[in-house]
C-alpha cells in the first residue's frame, strides 16, 4: 500500500463534514496513573530545570523545561491552555463547542478561528476512517454518562440517539467561520483531538523559546523534545492495560532532533464501569452506541503531531486491528503498538 501524508485541510475546502470521538474526561489521578508514563533512560538523577503542573482541560497537566528554562515560557503555556479549554470544553457553557451543540437544528454559529481549524481537522479524520472518529458522539457519551453516574442504556435510548451521531450532519462554512449542526440534539465532543491540539500548541510555544529538551504529558497525551540528558531517546512506557496504574507492558524509544515527537495511547482500560457482572468502558462505536469490542485493549500512536496521534489513536482503536492498519500504513511518519486481550503486542 502506497503513502501519503496527512494535510491540513485548506480553508474554505470543507464545507461540510463532521466529528470523531475520543473522550476528554477528568482524570483526577497524578502521572502516575496516567494512561502513559515517562521514565527516563539511564536518568534517574535528571534535574528539571523547571516544571510546572496545573488541572486543566479536565486532567493533570505537568510541563517540564531541560534546559535553557524560563518561567515565562511556562506561564505563556498554562495560558494557552486554558485558552484552549475555555473555547473547546463541552464542560464550559460559554465555550464555543457549548454554544455550537445549544443552536443545534437552529442556527449557525460564529467560532475562533482555532475552534473552526480544529472541527476541520475533525471532519479529516472522519472523512479518512470511515466514520470511525466521530465527535458527534457526544449524544452517545451523554447518554451512558461517564461525565457523572454511568449506567447501561435502554436499546430503545441508544436507537434514539443514534440518529444523531452523523459527521457528515455538521456544516462548515468558511467564509464567516460559522459551524452548523443540522438535527437539534445533535453534541459534538472534540475530546478525541483537542487535547491533542493543545500538546501542539504547547510545544510550539516551547521549541519557539528556544528550549530544546522537554517533556509535555497533558494527562496521557505525551510529547518529548530532543533527547534525554545522555543524548539518547527518551523511554516512553505504555501502561499494562492488566496491570496497575503505573506498570508498563512495552516500552517505546522516542527522540528529536529539530522538533518534536507525540506519544497518545487509547485504551479500554482508561475509563470503565461494571454493571451487572460485565464491565463498559468509553470508547463508543459510531454506528451501534456501545463499547466497542474488538480483541484490543489499547492502541498507541507515535506521531510528528499530537493532535494526529490523539485523534488516530481513538479511530484506529474503533476500527480494529486489520482495518486500523490499513489506515496506519497508508500515512507516512506514524508508528503504532496494539495490545490484544490475549496480551499479545503488535507494532508497526
Amino acid at each position: 500500500m502506497g503513502y501519503h501524508e496527512i494535510k491540513r485541510p485548506r480553508a474554505g475546502a470543507l464545507r461540510r463534514g463532521g466529528f470523531v470521538y475520543k473522550f476528554s474526561f477528568s482524570f483526577i489521578l497524578f502521572l502516575i496513573c496516567h494512561i502513559i508514563f515517562i521514565f527516563y533512560f539511564g536518568s534517574c538523577t535528571q534535574k528539571v530545570n523547571l516544571s510546572r503542573a496545573e488541572f486543566v482541560l479536565g486532567t493533570n497537566c505537568v510541563v517540564s523545561l531541560f534546559e535553557n528554562a524560563n518561567v515565562q515560557v511556562l506561564k505563556d503555556v498554562f495560558v494557552r491552555l486554558r485558552e484552549i479549554d475555555n473555547l473547546m470544553s463541552v464542560n464550559i457553557p460559554a465555550s464555543d463547542v457549548s454554544r455550537i451543540n445549544a443552536a443545534a437544528g437552529v442556527e449557525s454559529v460564529k467560532v475562533n478561528e482555532d475552534v473552526f481549524e480544529l472541527i476541520a481537522m475533525a471532519v479529516y479524520f472522519a472523512e479518512i476512517s470511515g466514520g470511525a472518529f466521530d465527535p458527534t458522539i457526544g449524544p452517545i457519551v451523554n447518554l451512558w454518562g461517564f461525565n457523572n453516574n454511568p449506567s447501561v442504556p435502554l436499546q430503545e435510548e441508544i436507537d434514539a440517539v443514534l440518529k444523531l451521531v452523523n459527521w457528515t450532519d455538521i456544516v462548515l462554512d468558511s467564509d464567516s467561520t460559522t459551524v452548523f449542526l443540522k438535527k437539534p440534539g445533535m453534541a459534538l465532543d472534540l475530546g478525541a483531538i483537542a487535547k491533542g491540539y493543545a500538546a501542539d500548541e504547547t510545544a510550539k510555544i516551547i521549541t519557539n523559546a528556544g528550549i530544546n529538551r522537554a517533556i509535555v504529558n497533558l494527562g496521557g497525551n505525551i510529547v518529548v523534545i530532543g533527547k534525554n540528558k545522555d543524548d539518547r531517546p527518551w523511554r516512553v512506557g505504555i501502561q499494562d492495560p492488566n496491570g496497575e496504574r503505573g506498570s508498563y507492558i512495552e516500552v517505546v524509544e522516542v527522540s528529536t532532533n529539530d522538533s518534536y515527537m507525540s506519544v497518545v495511547t487509547s485504551g479500554a482500560y482508561e475509563r470503565f464501569f461494571e454493571q451487572d457482572g460485565k464491565r463498559y468502558h468509553h470508547i463508543f462505536s459510531p454506528s451501534t452506541g456501545y463499547p466497542v469490542k474488538n480483541e484490543l485493549l489499547s492502541v498507541t500512536i507515535i506521531a510528528p503531531n499530537s493532535m494526529y496521534a490523539d485523534a488516530l489513536s481513538t479511530a484506529v482503536f474503533v476500527m480494529g486491528y486489520e482495518i486500523g492498519l490499513e489506515l496506519i500504513e497508508s500515512i507516512e511518519g506514524i508508528e503504532a503498538v496494539f495490545v490484544f486481550e490475549d496480551g499479545v503486542i503488535t507494532k508497526f
